[in-house]
C-alpha cells in the first residue's frame, strides 16, 4: 500500500463538542475585546498623565521666566525661607538656586546636579535663558530639570519634577489593567460555558435521540424537547419525522404480511398444478384444457396482485407533481375506457365546481377502481353504472365557489355490501364471503383509502335506495372524518 493509502486510513481527529467550541469561542471573543480595550484605556490613560505632567512643568517654567524677565530678581528671592515664591514650588516639583558663578545657595530636596551648561546659564547676562534636562537620575528617582537665568551673571533658578513616581503610577494601573482583563477572560470562559451548556443541552437531546435511532434502528424514540425557538421547532419535527418513519415502517411490515399471505394461495394452487403438468400426457383432453385454464387465470390473478402491490406501494411515495385537475373531465375518460373494457353503459354526472388540486394519475386509479369494482360485482347487470362528480355551488356573478371538497360517487345495482362489511371494505385483502369466488385482490378499494387520504379526503360507502351500492371518495375536505369506514353524513 502506497503512502496516500496509509496516510488516508489514519483515524481523524476527534472534533471539539458544539459546547466546547461555543463556549471557547464567546471567552476569546472576550478576551480579545477586553484585551484590546484594556490597552486602549491604558495607554490614552498614560497619554493624558504624562501630558498632563509635562504641561504643569513647563507652565511653572514659563511662569519662572516671566518674573525673571519683568523683576530684577536676586537668588535669594528664590529662596525656600523667602515668602511669596510659593508659586514656583508646586506639588511634586522641586527647586535649587544657583549663585553667580553657578554655586549652590539653596540646595534643593533633593540636591540636584549642576552641569557646566548650568553655570553657564548662572553668569548669563540675559535674564530668562533657559537649559533643560531630561532623565536626570537622583537617588534612584528620575526628574526633568529647567535652568533658568536671572540676568546679569546673578544666578539662576532650577526647576525639577519627579515623573518615575508618575511611571511607577502607571505601571501600577498596567499591573490591575492586566489582573481584571485575566479576571474577565476566566469569567467570560466560565459564562461560556454555563450559556453554551443552557443553549446545547437540547441540542445534545436531539443527538443523542439520533444516535439512539441510529444505533438501535428503533424509531419509536419520544424527543423531550420544549421551547419556540428554531431548536425547539427542530425538536419537534425531529418527532414527528420519527413518528411518520415509524408509521411508514408499520405500514410497510404489514403491506408484506398481508401481501406474503395473499400470494400463498395463488403460488399453491399453481405449484398443485404445475405438479400435474408432469402427467399432462395421462390426463384426458378435457382436462388438459382446465388445467391450462386454470394456470392461465391464477398467473393472471397473480399479475394483477402484484400490480396492484407495486401500486399500492407507489401511491405511499408518488412524486407526481401536483396540479389542478377537473374531476369531471377525469371520470369522462375513466368511464370512456370502462366502456371499451366491459361494454357496459356509463354514465357521468357533473354539478358545481368539479376542479381540485391534486395528482391526475392517483385519482384516475382510484376512480377506475371504483367503476372496475361496480362492473365486477354487477356481472350480467343490465342498468348504466353511475359517476357523479359533485362539487362546491358556484356564486352567481363572481365566478367563485363556495367552499368545501369535491365528491366522487359510483353507483351501481348489484348485489349491494351487506352492513358487517361496511365497516371493513377498505381494508388490504378484505374481500366480503359473496366476494371471494370473483377475481381480485382486495387492494381495489384499500387503494382509493390511500389515494382520498394523500388528497385530503375521505372515503365512503352505502347502501343504494332500491339495490346496489354507492361507493366513492372526497377530495380536499379536511373536516371529514370516517367512522369505520363509512362516511358520517352520507346517504
Amino acid at each position: 500500500m502506497g503512502p496516500l493509502g496509509r496516510l488516508s486510513e489514519r483515524p481523524r481527529p476527534r472534533l471539539s463538542s458544539l459546547r466546547t467550541t461555543f463556549a471557547v469561542s464567546f471567552a476569546v471573543v472576550t478576551a480579545a475585546v477586553t484585551v484590546l480595550v484594556g490597552i486602549l484605556s491604558y495607554s490614552s490613560a498614560a497619554r493624558l498623565v504624562r501630558v498632563d505632567q509635562q504641561s504643569v512643568f513647563l507652565q511653572v517654567v514659563q511662569d519662572v521666566r516671566d518674573e525673571v524677565r519683568r523683576y530684577q530678581r536676586t537668588p535669594a528671592d528664590f529662596s525656600s525661607s523667602q515668602p511669596g515664591h510659593e508659586v514656583v514650588r508646586p506639588s511634586r516639583t522641586g527647586v535649587q538656586v544657583l549663585g553667580p558663578g553657578g554655586r549652590i545657595v539653596d540646595r534643593g530636596s533633593p540636591a540636584l546636579p549642576v552641569t557646566a551648561r548650568d553655570r553657564a546659564a548662572a553668569a548669563a547676562a540675559v535674564a530668562g535663558r533657559t537649559v533643560q534636562h531630561e532623565d536626570v537620575v537622583v537617588s534612584s528617582d528620575v526628574y526633568r530639570v529647567a535652568t533658568v537665568s536671572l540676568g546679569g551673571g546673578r544666578g539662576a533658578v532650577q526647576v525639577a519634577q519627579e515623573f518615575s513616581d508618575t511611571e511607577d503610577l502607571l505601571r501600577a494601573l498596567q499591573q490591575r489593567t492586566l489582573i481584571t482583563t485575566g479576571a474577565v477572560v476566566v469569567a467570560a470562559g466560565l459564562c461560556g460555558w454555563w450559556l453554551a451548556r443552557r443553549i446545547t443541552r437540547r441540542l445534545v437531546v436531539l443527538t443523542a435521540a439520533a444516535e439512539d435511532v441510529a444505533r438501535t434502528r428503533r424509531l419509536g424514540v419520544q424527543v423531550p424537547v420544549t421551547g419556540y425557538d428554531e431548536v425547539g421547532r427542530l425538536g419537534r419535527s425531529f418527532d414527528r419525522m420519527l413518528g411518520r418513519l415509524a408509521q411508514s415502517e408499520e405500514d410497510q411490515r404489514r403491506l408484506v404480511q398481508d401481501a406474503g399471505h395473499e400470494l400463498r394461495t395463488p403460488l399453491t394452487s399453481l405449484r398443485t398444478n404445475i405438479s400435474l403438468l408432469r402427467r399432462i400426457e395421462e390426463l384426458p383432453p378435457d382436462t388438459r384444457e382446465e388445467l391450462v385454464a386454470d394456470l392461465t387465470q391464477e398467473a393472471r390473478e397473480l399479475t394483477d396482485l402484484v400490480n396492484e402491490l407495486v401500486d399500492l406501494a407507489a401511491g405511499q411515495s408518488d412524486t407526481e407533481p401536483p396540479q389542478r385537475v377537473d374531476l369531471a373531465d377525469l371520470a369522462e375518460d375513466v368511464a370512456g375506457l370502462a366502456r371499451r373494457r366491459t361494454g357496459r353503459e356509463i354514465l357521468v354526472r357533473a354539478s358545481g365546481d368539479t376542479t381540485a388540486d391534486g395528482r391526475p394519475g392517483m385519482l384516475q386509479r382510484a376512480v377506475s377502481n371504483l367503476v372496475e369494482n361496480a362492473a365486477k360485482f354487477d356481472r350480467g347487470g343490465t342498468a348504466p353504472i353511475e359517476i357523479d362528480v359533485t362539487g362546491p355551488v358556484r356564486v352567481p356573478h363572481t365566478g367563485g365557489a363556495h367552499g368545501g371538497p369535491v365528491r366522487v360517487r359510483v353507483l351501481d345495482r348489484g348485489p349491494g355490501i351487506d352492513g358487517g362489511d361496511l365497516t371493513r371494505i377498505f381494508d388490504r385483502f378484505y374481500r366480503a364471503a359473496d366476494a371471494r369466488s370473483l377475481p381480485g385482490s382486495g387492494l381495489g378499494l384499500s387503494i382509493v383509502r390511500e389515494v382520498a387520504a394523500a388528497h385530503g379526503g375521505t372515503p365512503f360507502a352505502h347502501p343504494r335506495p332500491g339495490g346496489g351500492s354507492v361507493i366513492g371518495f372526497t377530495v380536499g375536505d379536511d373536516t371529514g372524518h370516517l367512522d369505520g369506514g363509512v362516511l358520517a353524513g352520507e346517504d
